[in-house]
């Protein structure tokens, strides 16, 4: 992993530094807070290890500061502070972990490699949907078009992901009606075709693409793109 470590303690810093190389790791040190922030707002790192106790800006600061710019790579907190406030504190500015000083350097590994699995774990969980140029986050809930976002209600949203997960397939109106709303189809209302509408104005209005969600007469829809589809 590319490791990110702001600690003042240069000699700890560089003890960190020597041993997780020894792991091959790929260590950053940075001995003052707002140095630290820069690196950490500038590159990608995998794991960030953050001193509290730091010169210039302490390292809650900086936790709280990354994840507003959305930064999403763990924070190991590093301090001599133990008692039950500063480990709540640094758990609320958005760390992941946090160990006490002095420490083994074998729990400092161990609690790298937990949070190295954490996030290869949540990585492959995280789900992009896409079809031609349209993009669908299903961690975020966001969806866009040729880089462009596109805000969808909660309904529409589901929609969305109903007919990309099953690109290709046409979708009756009562598998939408229960998959989306939960209820049985209703032949007396045009709510679906309504939504439809919605989301065809959202996704296709506006953009040089061609068109995504197709009507297929008194079966249902299917999303596809034209010249790769054959019904």
């Amino acid at each position: 992993m590319k490791i990110l470590v702001v600690e003042d303690e240069s000699k700890v810093g560089a003890f960190i530094k020597r041993g997780l190389e020894e792991h091959h790791h790929q260590v950053d040190v940075y001995t003052d807070g707002l140095r630290g922030q820069q690196a950490a707002l500038e590159q990608d790192y995998d794991l960030i290890i953050l001193d509290i106790m730091l010169p210039g800006i302490n390292g809650l600061t900086i936790c709280k500061h990354l994840r507003t710019r959305d930064v999403t790579a763990p924070v190991l907190m590093l301090t001599a502070l133990s008692a039950t406030h500063d480990i709540v504190d640094g758990l609320n500015a958005g760390a992941d972990d946090y160990l006490a000083k002095p420490f083994h350097f074998s729990e400092l590994v161990a609690r790298v490699n937990a949070l190295s699995r954490r996030k290869n774990n949540f990585q492959q969980e995280k789900e992009i949907l896409t079809l031609a140029d349209l993009r669908l986050d299903t961690t975020s809930k966001t969806a866009s078009r040729e880089g462009q976002e596109i805000t969808l209600t909660a309904k529409e949203y589901a929609l969305l992901e109903l007919l990309l997960k099953n690109t290709g397939k046409v979708l009756s109106r009562a598998l939408i009606s229960e998959a989306v709303w939960g209820l049985e189809f209703d032949t007396g209302t045009n709510t679906i075709d309504v939504y439809v509408n919605y989301l065809r104005n959202k996704i296709e209005k506006g953009f040089s693409g061609e068109k995504l969600i197709h009507t297929v007469v008194g079966m249902g829809y299917v999303m596809k793109v034209k010249s790769t589809w054959q019904q």
